[in-house]
């Protein structure tokens, strides 16, 4: 049974022209250790880039998140084919994903979200919330810890 169901959240997820984004808070070099290496091990597709240039991903996350004042740095993943996530390294306080809501288009890949912000919630033990863009205060859906499952966080 999927934890979400399309028919009942379609509507927040009506192209605009703007994104969606997944935040966990407060989080630690340690998190983002642990993020990194769920998305190794998770076998996504995952893609690595410095101010554009694709690169490898550094075994330790500390060096890059040394680096994100000086260089835009990205981790793009595909938990299925139809749907990128584009984790930017911006600060070490808080994991923050980008969703196009175009990508998202029927049961199929709502599924694929919440198997992405389940598997971070409990690989780090920590609440993930999808909001609009530049909203982290809005969440529309969100990994419940204690639930172990997505819910409707929004109206």
């Amino acid at each position: 049974m999927p934890d979400l169901l399309w028919e009942d959240v379609q509507r927040l997820f009506e192209p605009d022209g703007s994104l969606l984004d997944a935040y966990v808070f407060d989080t630690t070099v340690a998190d983002w250790q642990n993020f990194v290496d769920l998305v190794r091990s998770a076998g996504w597709w995952f893609a690595y880039s410095e101010d554009g240039q694709v690169g490898r991903l550094p075994d330790r996350v500390e060096g890059v998140l040394a680096r994100s004042g000086e260089l835009a740095l990205l981790l793009q993943v595909r938990p299925v084919p139809e749907v990128l996530v584009n984790v930017h390294f911006f600060v070490e306080e808080e994991i923050e994903a980008d969703f196009d809501p175009r990508e998202l288009r029927g049961q199929e890949q709502l599924d694929a979200v919440c198997v992405f912000l389940r598997a971070v919630g409990r690989r780090l033990g920590k609440p993930v919330v999808l909001t609009p863009e530049n909203g982290p205060a809005y969440p529309l859906i969100g990994y419940d810890l204690a639930a172990d499952q997505v819910l409707l966080l929004g109206s």
